[in-house]
């Protein structure tokens, strides 16, 4: 499951709404992901493979190796 190991950040639900003319059409339901990436990071000092999500990485969140 995409889930990031430090915020628990993970997939969100909502509609896909396609317009046409000047009202909402139709609806969809579509998923988001988070942006995630897996790095090597210092945990309790020992080196570990985490996905992370990119906020993370760039707040400072987590140490890589």
């Amino acid at each position: 499951m995409a889930k990031c190991e430090i915020c628990e950040k993970s997939l969100s639900h909502g509609n896909k709404i396609s317009i046409a003319r000047s009202h909402v059409s139709r609806r969809s339901t579509r998923t988001w992901k988070p942006n995630l990436r897996t790095i090597k990071a210092i945990i309790n000092g020992e080196t570990k493979r985490i996905s992370v999500c990119a906020k993370c990485l760039r707040s400072g969140k987590v140490k890589r190796a």
